[in-house]
């Protein structure tokens, strides 16, 4: 090898050097992130409820951040739930599906992508089903499945109101029919906490796509989404290549499709609890107001009475 070629392969190494872009574990483990504005500590952006203070978009979080938002810091139960054949189809492509979910539980620390946790909201008790996007992009399997219905049947048993935190891509493909069998198993569970008299609210965030859509995150008595969530069944380009028209901007976004009347409200991250909590003392006739509108207007009823008597 000469010097010019010595150079050369110097100079190359260096500029691979330079140009390397980091890993997305060196990301996930740094004290930064990035929004609109570019790098932000991730301190800052916890501080604000991980909503940017620049552009509101409220980035993605873990189940226990939003419990924790929710009920109150460590202010809740976190529940095992059991979890199904890890394999069952023996499914492999580019790698086999027990190194993904090896993987997926290495870097969340759960069984399945789903965490079921039981707190209180203004006094009224919950339970909650929320999702981790880390974990194989909160697809739905046969564990996730069970935590499903583990959560319902805790509702009943407990007649405590049910609050669904909804995120992920649809169902598992390494799963099959088994993973789409929970599409039914869902939804006749959440029938089942309706046929009890309980509320059963969906919080919709970002993103909820596929058979998530097309079941249980669509069942609510009401509805609630953060602000820009990707509210989906099938992809933008899949669905514009079908239907062969321009389709029009952000249709898949909250904003748009509470337009269009397929979700009640939109609630920033801040205010979530407090609106939760208002709407199940609604739904659960405990609220003051309505209390006292009812206890007046009883009592005219019966001044009516005796003035007709």
């Amino acid at each position: 090898m000469n010097w010019i070629t010595k150079i050369i392969k110097a100079g190359e190494k260096i500029k691979t050097a330079i140009h390397k872009r980091a890993s997305k574990e060196d990301v996930a483990n740094s004290d930064w992130t990035s929004c609109c504005r570019g790098p932000i500590l991730k301190k800052d952006l916890e501080q604000n409820l991980f909503v940017c203070p620049d552009c509101n978009k409220h980035h993605r979080i873990k189940p226990h951040q939003r419990f924790d938002i929710l009920f109150g810091k460590d202010n809740y139960e976190i529940f095992k739930t059991s979890v199904p054949k890890d394999d069952p189809l023996n499914w492999t492509d580019s790698k086999s599906y027990k190194d993904r979910l090896k993987s997926a539980r290495k870097k969340t620390g759960l069984d399945c992508s789903m965490v079921v946790a039981s707190g209180s909201i203004n006094g009224i008790k919950v339970t909650t089903v929320a999702s981790d996007f880390d974990f194989m992009g909160a697809s739905i399997g046969a564990a996730e499945g069970e935590a499903f219905l583990f959560a319902a049947q805790h509702a009943i048993e407990n007649k405590e109101a049910f609050l669904v935190i909804s995120t992920g891509g649809g169902m598992k493909m390494q799963e099959s029919l088994i993973s789409l069998s929970q599409m039914t198993r869902t939804t006749l569970a959440v029938n089942e906490v309706k046929a009890a008299g309980l509320p059963y609210i969906v919080l919709l965030t970002d993103p909820t796509a596929g058979g998530i859509t097309a079941s249980y995150a669509m069942l609510g008595d009401i509805h609630i989404a953060e602000p820009g969530a990707l509210i989906a069944f099938a992809g933008a380009r899949v669905i514009q290549g079908t239907v062969k028209e321009e389709l029009p901007e952000g249709f898949q976004k909250s904003e748009y499709i509470e337009k269009t009347g397929f979700i009640d409200l939109i609630v920033e991250r801040k205010d979530l609890a407090s609106k939760i909590g208002t709407l199940l003392s609604i739904l659960l006739k405990q609220n003051s107001v309505i209390s006292s509108e009812q206890n007046e207007t009883s009592e005219d009823s019966q001044s009516l009475t005796k003035a007709a008597s």
